[in-house]
């Protein structure tokens, strides 16, 4: 099982609105060229279920999954329904900072094609990484990606790509 984590720093945000923020996953393809659709197909309390399309290699990536909120805790859990992985699961934690918040994003994944995992493992993990960096940063007038200096310069490169696209 192969897994992507991402820690990025809300300045100036409250964490209980950097929770409101991340939650409306329905704005992320908005955020990145990467992300194709997100469609919330049914809301209970402190869950929704969601269908996902992401672009990953030549392809798209679709899958199904229900996100459990969790907002005294200040969490969001999510899981495959159905989909293109094997496993697919992950959590999103968001802590205060002094002024800031800080919001650590963590999934693990498996297509369940041995064969082809040390293909499709490392591009995967650096699509979640890169699709989080820039949704996440998106969502916020101020936000830093915490210690890892290469996915900085993948988003920086990632936003002049979509800007020069436009």
């Amino acid at each position: 099982m192969r897994s992507a984590q991402v820690t990025i720093r809300a300045v100036a945000v409250a964490p209980a609105d950097a929770f409101d923020r991340v939650k409306d996953f329905a704005a992320y393809p908005a955020l990145s060229p990467v992300v194709r659709s997100v469609r919330v197909t049914r809301a209970d309390a402190g869950t929704e279920h969601s269908e996902w399309e992401v672009y990953f290699r030549n392809g798209v990536l679709r899958w199904s999954e229900t996100d459990t909120f969790d907002r005294a805790g200040l969490t969001i859990a999510f899981a495959q329904d159905d989909g293109d992985f094997a496993e697919f699961s992950g959590v999103w934690r968001i802590r205060g900072d002094g002024e800031d918040s800080l919001i650590d994003f963590f999934t693990e994944f498996d297509f369940g094609i041995p064969s082809l995992a040390g293909i499709l493992d490392p591009v995967a993990e650096r699509v979640f990484r890169e699709t989080i960096g820039l949704v996440v940063t998106g969502l916020f007038a101020k936000a830093e990606i915490v210690g890892d200096e290469a996915l900085v310069r993948a988003v920086e490169l990632a936003r002049e790509r979509t800007a020069g696209a436009r």
